[in-house]
């Protein structure tokens, strides 16, 4: 046994989660480091999504929009998703994408600043939030967007035109976890909002968005949160702003009386002015499933162990990068959320080379391998599994077979 299953061995006998990986379905010989992509699914949510369309849909039909709750899972669900990042019950909905809710948050927020013209962003942002700010400024006359370096550079940009910044709470590339609290303080004392995309922490990192004081947030439900492929994402909006709300999709979901079929806009009251329309239950039904498996585990344990994982990883990762012409481009310190980015010049082949061994990380562009860390169903043992595979496959050079550098569309 090498040294390093060797202290696998011993770090998974400690381990308080290790019994939680049997809650999910995963695939016998794969070791998953792309939950930061797409979560796997959780077991129960096979018998969720069977009587939802079996039961619900096949025998109540349309009476299950009261019988089952249909109608109100947007809140419901909501609130549970809250509860994982510091909000209060009613401040936060599941709703639509993670794009549509980039939309309606950076409209609102500008609509709260009508004096402001500013959007401020990063220009490392994950890129649909760039094409949204985008799309959100050119419907504005007036409306400027104006992009930082990093995010560093984000507070000496902020000026008295600046009405909303848009921030990434985990860059998606790196890794590297921002400062939530320094950042929104300084954003607020200069008499701007801020919008926290929380795709990357959501599940994993604990997030405290009421006791910040943060504007907004928004963020995904498939990534650990383990929803599954194009869940329906989130988005909160802290109960100061409520009376005040507004957002140009406002569709009939977002209507004071939904039924009362009035032939004018009338918005609801709080949380609900930010949803739009019908939304797609059965997809809502499988999150309700996957929320279900964090009911009885605290975020700090999965921290906790986000934190040894990934350390763990670099830890034995280190000397390869070394022999190999690769760099860990991920921050050293607590300052990270849970995956761990290489850079390496055959980034793409490599990952393609570790996938048809079962090892499943993934590539994003120009020249980054990522790999995932999900704490409730990932191991030690797993860790030092991949970092072997990693090792073999630089070592023999089997990255270099011509079919693992032809791009698929999905990387």
């Amino acid at each position: 046994m090498s040294a390093g299953a060797s202290k696998a061995a011993a770090l998974d006998l400690a381990d308080p989660l290790g019994g939680k990986r049997e809650l999910f379905q995963l695939p016998a010989g794969v070791i998953y480091l792309d939950g930061n992509s797409l979560g796997p699914p959780p077991k129960a949510a096979f018998a969720e999504l069977e009587q939802a369309a079996r039961q619900e849909w096949g025998e109540g039909l349309i009476r299950s929009w009261n019988a089952a709750g249909w109608f109100t899972l947007t809140d419901t669900l909501g609130d549970r998703v809250g509860c994982l990042i510091g909000a209060d019950a009613g401040e936060t909905v599941v709703t639509d994408t993670t794009s549509i809710n980039v939309f309606k948050a950076l409209h609102a927020a500008l609509a709260l600043r009508p004096g402001r013209n500013v959007i401020q962003a990063e220009r490392d942002s994950f890129p649909t939030d760039l094409y949204i700010a985008e799309g959100v400024a050119a419907s504005r006359p007036g409306t400027e967007l104006r992009l930082a370096a990093g995010s560093a550079d984000l507070p000496a940009l902020i000026d008295d035109r600046t009405a909303v910044v848009l921030i990434n709470h985990v860059d998606y590339r790196t890794g590297a976890l921002r400062d939530m609290a320094q950042l929104t303080d300084h954003v607020q004392r200069a008499g701007a909002l801020v919008v926290w995309d929380l795709c990357h922490s959501a599940g994993v990192v604990p997030i405290e968005l009421d006791a910040l004081g943060v504007d907004f947030a928004i963020g995904c439900t498939y990534k650990y949160l383990n929803g599954g492929p194009g869940a329906p994402a989130f988005i909160f909006a802290n109960r100061g702003h409520h009376e005040g709300l507004v957002q140009p999709l406002s569709g009939w979901w977002a209507h004071a009386a939904p039924f009362a079929m009035e032939s004018g806009y009338r918005p609801a009251a709080g949380i609900r002015r930010l949803l739009c329309g019908t939304q797609p239950i059965l997809s809502l039904r499988a999150l309700k499933a996957a929320l279900d498996v964090l009911d009885d585990i605290d975020i700090a344990a999965i921290r906790a162990k986000s934190l040894a994982l990934t350390s763990f990883f670099m830890e034995l990762v280190e000397p390869i990068c070394r022999d190999f012409g690769a760099r860990i481009i991920t921050p050293r310190d607590d300052g990270r959320g849970s995956q761990v980015a290489i850079a390496h010049e055959q980034a793409y082949p490599v990952v393609q080379a570790l996938i048809e061994r079962g090892i499943i990380g993934d590539f994003r562009a120009p020249d980054i391998m990522r790999f995932g860390f999900a704490p409730l169903y990932l191991s030690f043992r797993d860790v030092a599994d991949a970092v072997d595979a990693l090792r073999d496959v630089l070592a023999s050079g089997a990255w270099r077979d011509p079919k693992f550098a032809a791009r698929a569309l999905v990387t």
